[in-house]
């Protein structure tokens, strides 16, 4: 049975390989231009930086170099039902210098499209089991992103040695770079 989460509470990952569900829905009317949003996977240290260049998984860079993390590509239109974009993830591969998996959505060249996430609604980070497609967590963004062009929804750490989610939904006006800086 999926666990329904609100903002801040953090619960248990039951399965060490999982996949992980990302979606929302525009308002193309709004700006009169198609969207894209982009879900993006930062691999970090104990020091919250990427471990390396490479740990930072998004659209030009789907997989983590030891095979742990995979983002199954990118969704340039968000159109339909259920997940948008995923990301593949089996903890017992993952390198022993990471203590946290931080989730971020995007939406591309949001300044220029006169785009935020306050055009964005339903959207939602789950967690569900990659063999049994049992979903284990749920959460679902109710904030009102009237001007943020990026997101935080999650992020999965390590606190004395079992990995957990936590649901954050935390905006910013920024973009990709804006983490890249926070992250490096």
């Amino acid at each position: 049975m999926s666990i329904n989460l609100i903002k801040g509470q953090r619960e248990n990952i039951q399965s060490p390989a999982f996949t992980i569900g990302l979606g929302w829905d525009t308002n193309t009317s709004a700006t009169g231009s198609a969207y894209d949003l982009d879900a993006s996977a930062f691999i970090l240290g104990e020091n919250k930086k990427l471990l390396s260049d490479q740990h930072f998984i998004f659209y030009n860079n789907l997989k983590s170099p030891d095979g742990s993390v995979l983002h199954t590509g990118d969704n340039l239109t968000g159109n339909g039902d259920g997940d948008d974009e995923q990301i593949h993830v089996d903890l017992s591969r993952i390198d022993a210098g990471a203590s946290e998996i931080c989730i971020v959505i995007t939406i591309h060249d949001a300044t220029a499209r006169s785009q935020n996430f306050g055009q964005v609604r339903n959207s939602f980070i789950r967690i569900f089991d990659t063999n049994t497609s049992q979903e284990l967590l749920k959460y679902e963004l109710e904030e009102d992103f009237s001007v943020e062009t990026a997101v935080e929804f999650g992020r999965i750490y390590k606190k004395n040695g079992e990995w957990k989610f936590e649901a954050v939904g935390a905006g910013m006006k920024g973009g990709l770079q804006d983490y890249l800086n926070k992250f490096n």
